[in-house]
């Protein structure tokens, strides 16, 4: 059977040029769907890593009770300072306890690759954002000073949005800053701004702030934190993670990329496995007469259908690797912005990993499969004297 079967795959691989237009159908068609697929999922992939590399277990953000999200917050001078003062918090270099106190707004700046304009991340920080922080990096200028109107910009932001590079003035709700510095972090605060929180309050009249982020002495003090806010009657806040605040913001917009992925990947899909069908029906009724003849000299069923599969899968697979060949060399690392759970870009890049280009294989191999059987079963079953007749 294994003879008969490498027999007929052999003398199908031959006559692929004589039906080379009919293959490429099938070979266009699935590169088409499993780069699309693979596009999708990557946007995917790389929004949730880059809010997913914002956040640790280990820092805690306070916000005033019932709000879910920073701009929709507001805390005063005291209950800010009394939030830091908690058990559970650790302290800093300094000795004092380790936290910031942020001031996050909605600044405009135009897009590089539109001109019109887009909302950007104004976040007013303290000293302790940088401690808290340690993966964001200067690298370009310096930090700003506080109680001058400097600022420093996220390298997403450099890259999407015009007139932020390093030495501008940009003007802000009638206020110029100067940028100072370009910083780097891997995660949601490329796409922001960042100025001193004091001067952030005099410029735009604000008296309170967004929230505080606090370092814990462990992930594991957490609920003991949140507890002493609880029992603390001044306050009416609530804290959480920060790995779980960011996760919280992108699951709608991760949501929404799925149901995306899913639905334009199941039409795809079905469209792919019809030109799979029709080609491989019309391949094999132009084989009848070869199909006849073998079975006639002795070859057995099974191997029929094993060939015509072989040849569909085979098809299926160079479509693939074409698909997810040309989604890696496209779309990983390639910069976009979208819009955050703030209503503010979120610059991000797409992330092409291996998991996804086997998702897309698994997908290519299942529509050649389907593909190819039905016509394979039809010429396994083709009673041998109809055959012949028919040719």
């Amino acid at each position: 059977m294994f003879k008969q079967i490498f027999a007929i795959t052999l003398m199908n691989l031959r006559n692929l040029p004589e039906r080379l237009g009919a293959s490429l159908v099938i070979v266009v068609g699935l590169a088409g769907v499993v780069g699309v697929l693979t596009a999708l999922l990557a946007m995917s992939e790389g929004l949730g890593a880059t809010l997913k590399a914002t956040g640790r277990p280990d820092r805690a953000m306070v916000l005033r009770g019932g709000s879910d999200a920073e701009l929709n917050s507001g805390l005063d001078r005291d209950s800010a300072t009394l939030v830091t003062e908690q058990v559970g918090v650790r302290k800093g270099a300094d000795g004092k306890p380790l936290a910031s106190r942020e001031l996050v707004l909605i600044a405009e700046l135009p897009l590089k690759r539109t001109g019109t304009s887009g909302n950007v991340t104004l976040r007013g920080v303290e000293a302790g954002a940088f401690e808290l922080r340690p993966d964001l990096k200067i690298i370009a200028g310096r930090k700003f000073a506080p109680g001058l109107n400097e600022m420093l910009v996220g390298k997403g932001v450099t890259e999407q949005f015009e007139d932020a590079e390093l030495g501008q003035v940009v003007r802000i709700r009638g206020a110029d800053w100067t940028i100072v510095g370009v910083f780097e972090s891997g995660n949601a605060h490329d796409s922001e701004l960042w100025i001193d929180t004091d001067t952030a309050q005099s410029a735009f009249g604000r008296q309170g702030y967004s929230m505080v982020l606090v370092g814990l002495e462990s992930a594991e003090s957490l609920p003991a934190f949140q507890a002493a806010l609880k029992a603390e009657t001044r306050l009416n806040v609530d804290a959480e993670s920060q790995s779980a605040y960011y996760a919280r913001q992108t699951g709608g917009s991760t949501a929404m990329i799925k149901v995306l992925t899913t639905v334009v990947s199941f039409v795809m899909a079905l469209g792919a496995i019809f030109a799979a069908l029709n080609t491989m029906y019309a391949s094999v009724s132009t084989r009848t007469t070869e199909i006849a003849t073998l079975r006639a000299i002795g070859f057995g069923p099974l191997p029929v259908v094993v060939s015509v599969l072989i040849e569909s899968m085979l098809l299926a697979t160079i479509g693939g690797l074409l698909g997810a060949l040309g989604a890696w060399l496209i779309f990983n690392n390639y910069a976009v912005t979208t819009l955050g759970g703030s209503f503010t870009q979120l610059v991000f890049n797409f992330k092409v990993t291996p998991r996804l280009l086997q998702a897309g294989m698994t997908l290519a191999l299942a529509i050649g499969f389907i593909g190819g059987l039905l016509p394979a079963v039809r010429a396994a079953r083709m009673p041998v004297t109809v055959a012949l007749r028919e040719a």
